[in-house]
């Protein structure tokens, strides 16, 4: 479109009621006028709808003004009227920032705010996609490459000890259609191996082993295969126990429910084990899993492992392989996870989130959840409260 277009920007402000819209356009369709953009915020009640239009030399303005003021005053709201050139459209990328915290504080977004106008950037929409558990609030900008603000809004995100996601925008983020996530202390509440330890009598010392590993500090392998062996002689039964103890993180179920609803195929991989894993799979319909499998011998634990390990490397290969399955490119997958253990499968993926991660894995993921609601990654993804509120209602389940 030509950059010496005529345009007018048409802004009406006020109450929010029906028919404000229609009632606007059609006022201008009695005139020669093409739309250009349109968009419609509603605050607390509060409306701000703006049009931009094209004309041509030959349209009356002024009788175009007129009819605007003449709706404004009808519905009793605040008119504008703006001339100018060009559509406004000449936008290098475009890219979606998300903001999520508990409590959102001013200071916060203006901080946010300002880095992205000192990065170059441009604010062209604000949007809230929630308002809890969390408050989430996501902002199109453009006139910066992913890299460089990214980088920049990280360090914003942890100075303001909020939670910043920058992304492409446009079809890459609405194409997702895989979700790989991590079980312990992820998609469940705390570390299955802690749970069979209180059993065993070894408690801290298996949390103290875990605690390494997670943080990088251990060879996974090495250490699961230390933890386990103090579980050695523990009656096979206890797993009956631990499967029953089993807490789902908070939103677990609304995530899944959501997503499942869009097509999304889920996996789980585990550095636990399948005599535990297995039950989450049937529980909340998961597609497609991998974990551990401890051995049994009469029904008691040995305190080894049968069949290949499951670690960190073994987590990037599943992911892999899912994606294969489920006939999804791998720029289509969104790994979640915590701990060290699943940095490869992280960087390997479409989009990583670390999910009240630790700081080895924060620094590699694209971007960080630091709320323990699972379902705020829906929020990452583009998908409001009120849409997910909407779908539950249709499906008459609530939040869980």
């Amino acid at each position: 479109m030509d950059a010496r277009l005529r345009t007018l920007l048409i802004t009406l402000t006020g109450r929010d009621r029906p028919g404000v819209t229609s009632r606007l356009l059609g006022a201008l369709a009695g005139h020669p006028l093409a739309i250009v953009d349109l968009e419609q915020v509603v605050i607390r009640g509060r409306l701000v709808l703006g049009v931009l239009v094209s004309y041509d030399e030959a349209t009356p303005v002024e009788d175009v003004r007129a009819a605007v003021e003449a709706v404004a005053a009808e519905l009793d709201m605040d008119a504008e009227v703006r001339e100018g050139t060009g559509n406004g459209s000449a936008r290098r990328g475009r890219l979606h920032v998300t903001v999520l915290a508990s409590p959102l504080l001013p200071s916060a977004m203006a901080a946010i705010a300002t880095r992205i106008a000192a990065s170059g950037g441009n604010i062209d929409r604000i949007e809230r996609l929630a308002h809890y558990p969390v408050t989430c609030i996501e902002l199109d900008v453009s006139g910066r490459d992913l890299e460089g603000l990214r980088a920049g809004l990280a360090e914003e995100a942890a100075a303001q000890r909020v939670d910043v996601a920058v992304q492409r925008g446009g079809l890459h983020r609405r194409a997702k259609r895989l979700v790989v996530m991590d079980v312990d202390s992820t998609l469940i509440q705390g570390e299955v191996i802690e749970l069979l330890a209180e059993q065993a009598g070894c408690a801290g010392e298996v949390a103290r082993v875990t605690e390494a590993a997670m943080k990088g500090e251990l060879d996974f392998e090495q250490s699961l295969r230390q933890r386990v062996a103090l579980l050695e002689g523990l009656d096979a039964s206890v797993l009956d126990q631990v499967r029953d103890r089993l807490v789902l993180a908070r939103g677990a179920r609304t995530m899944v429910r959501t997503l499942k609803r869009l097509d999304y195929r889920f996996a789980i991989v585990s550095g636990g084990f399948t005599q535990v894993t297995d039950s989450l799979v049937e529980r909340l319909g998961i597609d497609y899993s991998a974990a551990n499998t401890l051995e049994i011998v009469d029904g008691r634990l040995t305190g080894r492992l049968v069949g290949p390990i499951v670690d960190r490397k073994g987590k990037a290969v599943a992911l892999e392989r899912f994606a294969r399955e489920a006939g999804v490119p791998i720029s289509q997958t969104v790994a979640i996870g915590d701990g060290a253990n699943d940095l490869d499968m992280i960087q390997a993926a479409g989009l990583g989130v670390a999910f009240n991660a630790k700081p080895v894995l924060r620094e590699a993921a694209d971007t960080a959840v630091s709320v323990p609601y699972l379902d705020a990654v829906l929020f990452v993804l583009g998908i409001s409260r009120e849409e997910v509120e909407a779908a539950d209602a249709e499906d008459g389940v609530s939040y869980d």
